[in-house]
């Protein structure tokens, strides 16, 4: 009879410990893979952790308002005959063999780099080294590679996975010419080139989708398959005044407001995730690369550059995956697309569907992706 351990989940690179919100699920309740068992709060983000397993939540160990380590013992998931005395001696031995990992050793593992490609700085991260096409996830306007933190591992199973700060954003180089969608998307085909990056499956979320349609109407031979996520480029409607709002905003009290919309659960968005926006916006030269981006991509609340019509037609494979609830881009900009394209609406999700329901959008991915 299996008895499986709920652990505390590493979500990004950085993340050392977690605090319990509260329990979703009762102890005696029947739960499935997938079912949100807890919630938990890191220094960036809250979200639910989910099951892996089919069974009974047997055991509550960790309790509302616990901080604990990384791999810390949350709770217990087994068959309803599994002998409770069972249960006790594996939770007893696990809590015997834990050992949190060292404050030394939280940087084990791969880090973002920097690199300078064409005179601009290029933050990166690579993570994986599996035989299969690598992929390569590209943020959405005013993110970066941290957008990925819940997917990055997930998807690296069988594969390389690359996930950069396009220019403007993150820790990459902030000055832009121009700001168009095409310079964005030759800095990435630079950064293919740079890498070595023969090919791959592009992911995009929502300014990265346009991103990503446009490097592989320039690249065709570079894109193995297209995965658009919340996308911008496939219809006019966009929030206007979300995007005039991110770009406007300096300070907490006036960037919070327009953070909420982006999940469609606000209570994600933690305090710390807002006050890093904040860092990033009062960096020298952002303003002014966001608002060359914005000038040209979004004009009076419209998309400027569009691809649903030959969407189908940009790479051998296309998915999208949107939020029901998506307060930034319509969910219906996703229905009625030519030729064929894969299409999964999540209800209850809303812009950051990839953050939001990880493990579902993860699982479409590596569906998707399968042994290619």
């Amino acid at each position: 009879m299996p008895i499986h351990m709920i652990t505390m989940p590493k979500w990004g690179l950085s993340m050392e410990q977690g605090q319990v919100n509260g329990w979703l699920k009762s102890v005696g309740d029947k739960v499935s893979r997938g079912d949100e068992l807890l919630d938990v709060e890191t220094d960036k983000i809250s979200s639910g952790v989910e099951c892996a397993f089919d069974g009974i939540l047997r055991r509550q160990i960790a309790q509302e308002g616990d901080t604990l380590p990384v791999g810390a013992l949350l709770g217990v998931v087994a068959d309803a005959e599994a002998p409770d005395a069972q249960i006790d001696e594996a939770v007893a031995a696990f809590q015997r063999d834990f050992v949190p990992l060292a404050a030394a050793d939280a940087d084990v593992g791969p880090q973002p780099e920097k690199v300078q490609i064409g005179g601009r700085t290029v933050r990166f991260l690579k993570i994986g080294d599996g035989a299969f096409t690598p992929a390569v996830l590209i943020h959405g306007f005013g993110g970066d590679l941290n957008a990925w933190m819940f997917n990055h591992a997930d998807l690296a199973a069988h594969r390389t996975v690359w996930a950069l700060d396009l220019p403007g954003h993150g820790e990459s180089g902030k000055a832009v010419d121009t700001g168009s969608v095409d310079e964005l998307a030759d800095a990435a085909l630079a950064f293919f080139d740079d890498r070595g990056i023969e090919r791959a499956h592009l992911v995009g979320h929502s300014m990265g989708s346009l991103v990503a349609m446009t490097i592989a109407a320039k690249a065709p031979a570079r894109v193995a398959s297209l995965v658009l996520i919340s996308g911008a480029g496939l219809g006019e409607e966009i929030n206007r005044a979300y995007i005039e709002g991110f770009v406007a905003g300096s300070s907490r009290h006036t960037l919070k407001p327009h953070m909420l919309q982006l999940f469609a659960d606000p209570a994600l968005v933690t305090r710390q995730m807002i006050e890093d926006i904040v860092k990033y916006k009062r960096l020298e030269g952002v303003n002014d690369a966001l608002q060359k981006i914005a000038a040209l991509a979004f004009v009076d609340g419209v998309q400027q550059t569009l691809y649903r019509d030959r969407v189908g037609a940009l790479a051998p494979r296309a998915m999208v995956i949107w939020g029901e609830q998506d307060q930034i881009i319509p969910a219906r900009h996703a229905q009625g697309l030519p030729g064929d394209v894969r299409v999964h609406v999540l209800a209850g999700k809303g812009h950051m569907v990839h953050m939001e329901a990880a493990s579902e959008v993860n699982r479409l991915l590596n569906d998707f992706f399968g042994g290619t």
